[in-house]
């Protein structure tokens, strides 16, 4: 891809505004990192070694865990080594691996939170059906569809993006390869790359909402129809951490593409808008996820006082 550009590196300019700012960030998003590995790494072993979490829900749940900390680790580390380096580099094909594996993981995030609303749907409007619709097959099935389809989409806007030829300039004004700084780097015509990103970005972002929609639609509407309040009350907290989780992650995603638009205005303000909504959907995020499901989920909670309990007991034995 390098031979269709004049560029071979790109200079990454971060939070340089604030240089006097650099120690106590990098502090704040090692801390932010450190939480995020350790969340959705043992989240994902928790659900491995305890057999009562052995569902589809948790199977999916271990999926996000799993993208959230590839998601974070394709942005973090790069982004702390930045902050110590004088000449913030990166080159040509490393911006562009960063640039397509963040785009594979945004994408499965957003379909994998689909596939738990259709989850949570069949195991509420249709629990008696629930362990043969969901069958092992079928979750395996759905997860490789959403890696599927997050590998393509982003192997099209990878492809789009870094064929263009970058000769205005190298630096980046934020702290990762994302489209809108690209773009704006691009001295050949981006209004194709403009219109088919934007195209997929809507179309992959309301599909996803308006299923998201749909089955709480459904949802509430067989919860509302319990006549225990004890029902009702265990339904909606099944729901509960999935619907914050798909508002923090389709809000910021929509605020950020959609309503304000591909380039977005010009304005050193914006930029800085920008960078601000960038950090919390590819860093804060990732990092919210696991305690979202671990502090407002009864059998999570369970699971990890019993694990913490044994391990207590075994040390106590010893």
């Amino acid at each position: 891809m390098s031979n269709h550009s004049t560029v071979t590196e790109f200079i990454l300019l971060g939070f340089s505004d604030h240089p006097e700012l650099q120690s106590l960030l990098f502090m704040i998003f090692l801390f932010i990192y450190t939480i995020t590995v350790f969340g959705n790494l043992g989240m994902i072993l928790l659900i491995k070694i305890d057999s009562h979490l052995h569902t589809p829900m948790y199977f999916f749940l271990s999926n996000l865990s799993l993208v959230d900390f590839c998601y974070s680790s394709v942005i973090a580390p790069k982004m702390l080594v930045n902050f110590w380096a004088e000449n913030p580099v990166i080159s040509f094909n490393e911006c562009a691996t960063q640039f397509f594996f963040y785009g594979t993981f945004a994408g499965i995030e957003g379909f994998l939170l689909t596939v738990m609303a259709y989850d949570r749907y069949v195991a509420i409007c249709k629990p008696l059906l629930y362990t043969v619709t969901m069958s092992p097959q079928l979750n395996v099935l759905l997860v490789l569809a959403t890696y599927l389809a997050g590998f393509i989409n982003a192997a099209i806007h990878t492809g789009l993006t870094f064929q263009l030829s970058f000769c205005h300039s190298s630096v980046i004004n934020h702290f990762f390869c994302d489209t809108p700084p690209l773009l704006k780097l691009a001295c050949s015509d981006t209004r194709v790359n403009e219109a088919v990103i934007f195209a997929f970005a809507s179309f992959n972002e309301l599909s996803c909402l308006l299923t998201i929609l749909i089955s709480y639609l459904y949802i509430l509407t067989a919860i509302l129809r319990l006549h225990s309040a004890e029902g009702r009350h265990r339904a909606f907290s099944t729901c509960a951490s999935h619907l914050m989780a798909v508002t923090i992650f389709f809000g910021t995603i929509l605020f950020m593409y959609l309503l304000n638009g591909l380039n977005g205005p010009r304005q050193k303000e914006s930029v800085q808008q920008g960078k601000m909504v960038a950090v919390f959907y590819t860093t804060v995020i990732p990092m919210l996820n696991p305690m979202i499901y671990s502090l407002r989920n009864k059998d999570v909670k369970e699971a990890l006082m019993k694990e913490l309990f044994s391990r207590k007991l075994l040390s106590i034995n010893k």
